[in-house]
Formats: C-alpha cells, sequence, structure tokens
C-alpha cells in the first residue's frame, strides 16, 4: 500500500509540474487590448466583486459595465472570484483596483493567476482523480497508477487552464467528486457535490440528466414506497439547500434572481460564434442556417435536437440504474448537448472529456481517442493563444504514455471494444476483425490531426478561403464526434462484457 501511495505522489507531482510548465506560456488575450481576453475576464471578476456589492455584480451600472467581461456564471463563480479578490488585494491592491486596473498586466500578477489555478486543482481536481482511479478503477495497482497518470495529464484540460486560462478543474473537480459520491453509494453527498458545480459553470447542465435519471431510477428500483421515498426526500432536501446557500444573498429579490439567469443564459449571442466542431457550425459550411431560420426558431430548433439526441441514453438509464450505465451516459449526454445544443463555446468538449476520462480502464484505445480528438479540436483557439509548442508536446507525451501506460493497441479485440452489436447491425459486411479497422481507424485518424495541426501553423490559406484551416479542423472533429456518439451509445445499449460491473447496480 505504501508503494501505491508513493506512485500516486509521483503521478501528482508530474501532473503539477506539466501543468506548471504549460502556464509559463502565453494567456487569451495577452498583450491584446482593448478586450484582451480570459486572462483578464477572470482578473476583472474579482474587481467587480471585491469592489461593489453583490447586488450589483450582475447589474449594469456606471461601475460595472456588462459589456466588458460582464459576470456570465453563476454565483459559486463570483464567491470563488471574491476569494481570489481578496489575496490580490493583500498582495497588491493595484490589481483589484476599481476601473483602473483593467487590462493590468505583469509577471507578478500573471504568477499569481496561475497559482489560483494550481491552487484549485490541488484542492477540487486533483485529489477526485485520484480517489477515483483508487476506490472505483478495478485492476491491479499498476493499473490504478497507470490510469491515474494518463487522467491527470489529459492535454485538453491542462492547456485550457493553465495555457488559455480558465477554473474548469474546480467545475471539473466538483463533478467528479459527485461521480465518486454516487459510486460510493453516497447519493445525497454526491447531489450537492453535483449542485455545487452546477452553481459554479451553468455547462455542467450536460451532465445534469444522467444524474438525475440515474439518482431516480435508484429511488424507482427501491420502491417509492420504501426505502426509494427516503432516499429521494434526502435527496431533494441536499439539493434544494445546496442551491439555496449558493443563491442565498439574492433571493431577497426576484428581479435579482431573474437578472442572474438572463446574465447565465444570454440566448441573445446566436446560434454558435465561433468555429466550434459542433453540428450547427459544420452545417454552416454548407446551409447557412443562420439566415434562413429565424433566431427564435434557432432555440427551438437546438433545443428540439438535444431532447431527441439525449432522450435515449437518459431512459436507458433510467430502466437500468446501473454505475457502468451512468458513466456512459455521462458520456452520451454532454456530447449530445455539446453537438446539438445552443451557443456552444470550443472549451465545452472539456465537458464530456470527463465521463470518458472515467471510461479509460474500461474502453483504453477509444478513450484515447476521443481525448486527443476533444484536444485536437481546439487547435484554432490554442495556437491564437500562442500554445503550440505545449499543445504538440502535451499531446504527444499523452499519446504515448497513455497508448504505453494502457496497453490500448493490445486490447483491441472486438470483444474488448463492444462490437458485438455492431457485428450484428452490419450483418451484411464481410466477415472481418472489426478489432483491426479500429485500430487503422486510429492511425489515420492520428495522422489526420497531425497532418491538419501542422498545416495550420505552417501554410497560408488561400485569400479568398482565408478560414480554411479552422473549418477543416472543426468538421474533421465533428466528424470524430459524431461517429463517436454512435460508438458510446451502441456500448451503452449492449450488455457490459464485464462481470465487475455487477457490483454496481
Amino acid at each position: 500500500m505504501m508503494q501505491t501511495w508513493s506512485l500516486v505522489s509521483i503521478c501528482v507531482l508530474l501532473g503539477v509540474v506539466v501543468r506548471w510548465g504549460v502556464s509559463l506560456n502565453s494567456y487569451s488575450g495577452a498583450g491584446k487590448p482593448p478586450m484582451f481576453g480570459d486572462y483578464e475576464a477572470q482578473r476583472h471578476w474579482q474587481e467587480v466583486t471585491y469592489n461593489l456589492p453583490v447586488q450589483e455584480w450582475y447589474l449594469n451600472t456606471t461601475d460595472n459595465d456588462l459589456n466588458y467581461w460582464g459576470l456570465d456564471y453563476p454565483p459559486l463563480t463570483a464567491y470563488h472570484s471574491l476569494i481570489c479578490a481578496y489575496l490580490a488585494k493583500f498582495i497588491n491592491p493595484e490589481w483589484v483596483e476599481l476601473h483602473k486596473s483593467r487590462g493590468y498586466e505583469s509577471p507578478a500578477h500573471k504568477l499569481f493567476m496561475r497559482t489560483t489555478v494550481l491552487l484549485a486543482d490541488l484542492l477540487i481536481y486533483i485529489p477526485a482523480v485520484v480517489l477515483y482511479c483508487l476506490y472505483l478503477t478495478e485492476g491491479t495497482a499498476r493499473k490504478q497508477v497507470s490510469i491515474l497518470l494518463c487522467f491527470l495529464l489529459y492535454p485538453g484540460l491542462i492547456l485550457i487552464d493553465y495555457g488559455h486560462f480558465q477554473y474548469n478543474g474546480v467545475s471539473l473537480g466538483l463533478a467528479l467528486w459527485a461521480v465518486l459520491g454516487l459510486g460510493l453509494g453516497r447519493d445525497a453527498l454526491g447531489s450537492v457535490a453535483f449542485c455545487l458545480a452546477l452553481n459554479y459553470k451553468q455547462m455542467e447542465l450536460y451532465h445534469a440528466l444522467p444524474f438525475f435519471c440515474y439518482l431516480l431510477g435508484k429511488c424507482i428500483k427501491l420502491g417509492l414506497l420504501g426505502r426509494g421515498f427516503f432516499l429521494l426526500v434526502r435527496i431533494t432536501l441536499a439539493v434544494l439547500v445546496t442551491f439555496a446557500l449558493c443563491w442565498l444573498p439574492f433571493l431577497s429579490d426576484p428581479g435579482q434572481i431573474i437578472q442572474v439567469v438572463r446574465r447565465i443564459f444570454p440566448v441573445a449571442r446566436g446560434l454558435f460564434e465561433d468555429k466550434v466542431a459542433n453540428t450547427w457550425c459544420s452545417l454552416n459550411i454548407l446551409i447557412k442556417i443562420r439566415s434562413i431560420v429565424s433566431p427564435d426558431a434557432q432555440i427551438y430548433l437546438s433545443t428540439a435536437c438535444t431532447l431527441l439526441a439525449v432522450l435515449p441514453s437518459s431512459v436507458r438509464l433510467l430502466v437500468k440504474p446501473t454505475f457502468w450505465q451512468f458513466k456512459l451516459a455521462l458520456v452520451n449526454s454532454s456530447l449530445a448537448f455539446f453537438l446539438f445544443s445552443y451557443q456552444v463555446h470550443e472549451k465545452s468538449i472539456l465537458l464530456p472529456a470527463l465521463p470518458v476520462c472515467l471510461l479509460l480502464n474500461d474502453l483504453p484505445l477509444i478513450s484515447v481517442w476521443f481525448l486527443l480528438v476533444s484536444t485536437f479540436s481546439m487547435v484554432p483557439l490554442l495556437l491564437k493563444d500562442g500554445l503550440l509548442v505545449p499543445y504538440a508536446v502535451t499531446s504527444l507525451a499523452f499519446l504515448f504514455l497513455s497508448i504505453r501506460l494502457l496497453s490500448a493497441m493490445e486490447r483491441c479485440s472486438e470483444a474488448e471494444l463492444r462490437l458485438g452489436a455492431y457485428r450484428k447491425l452490419l450483418f451484411f459486411l464481410p466477415k472481418q476483425d472489426l478489432g483491426c479497422v479500429v485500430r487503422w481507424k486510429f492511425y489515420v485518424s492520428v495522422a489526420v490531426m497531425g497532418g491538419l495541426s501542422a498545416a495550420s501553423v505552417t501554410l497560408a490559406p488561400p485569400p479568398r478561403l482565408p478560414d480554411l484551416f479552422p473549418v477543416l479542423v472543426s468538421a474533421a472533429s465533428f466528424l470524430h464526434f459524431v461517429g463517436l456518439l454512435i460508438y458510446f451509445h451502441i456500448v451503452q445499449f449492449s450488455e457490459p462484457g464485464r462481470k465487475s460491473h455487477k457490483k454496481n447496480k
């Protein structure tokens, strides 16, 4: 046991070293006035929350111009910004001085901001990853440690939080604590953790349906006239109390609540903005959907498509609430939201990536493949932020280590990949080894991602097609995501290939 914890410590240390190495590079909006970027947005929220009363955090006032990085995340993000602001004020008051600190950039401030991200990871995200790998991942101690290292070295999250600059590790870490709670039978505590994740970033709605369906299905299975009823009451109380505490400063004024909700769900931004690897951006290449569909109809269309896409997975989980089904439903729900919902950002692919990390032990090759594609899909954003070198280094290191440590290429039989359902569906195909087909598709995919990444850096696009490479990256990533969404659905609707999942029923 002591040896295992020594290896765990080494993995955590490596994860921290890689994170800090990436943090030495540039960040979103560095030296680019007047709006700068996400780094300035996070700094500005510290300025606002420290200097203004709570009631003005989400309101447009003379001291709070919402057009300049106005708060658009739920209250828990604002409270986190306030804590960081107190630390900033203690170190250097200029960092959060009202109005005068706009666009503040210095090496010392960059060090402070990067440190706040690392501290959040050390307190929330990394402990959750360690506990998941040790207590909810089966196999030998060596296998658990291998999963842990690959989990911690997922490049997408590291590049966004420590390169681009955000605090995704907080919401994803809280969601992982929620998964841990459910996996260990602590459903009420898991519900509290997920409510905290949802109150930190509204995009956690991508994971909400699987949590709801799993817990409701479990209550129904236990009997709504017996133990299931008391479990449902405990979960309901946990959710209501957590939300009430998070929104406490706003509960006295319904108008405040409405304003916060408007800021959190800014429908006025339109169906999409940048080149995102989802359905609407990819469809826009062929059909200019924003020109032929009214803004209101776009909301209804995306909502209907999203609900249709998540319904099969959710119903399956409700009927069969096992932990294995829950993990797959998390992947299918979040990926469906990414592909079909309204106003999706390229960084939102981190939400499906988290549950895919939970499958590294069960479906190593497919999981590694997805995680590589998710990182590749953000290439235009990463290049804009000057993160080419950390993108290349972290992606190649992750590819090498994950393939080697998880024996991903060796675990490629039809049984391991759970492709039996494919064989039944595609009975008309010639009898060939589907595992071999998947391996070759993986090789081709890696070559395409490498080629497009290199072309984006070295080649100048034609004058008539200035966005050629971002469009090709998003389209290629979209095709991957659609294929993987179909694959994960087929796996979820197939019987589990291992007896090990039965204990989680």
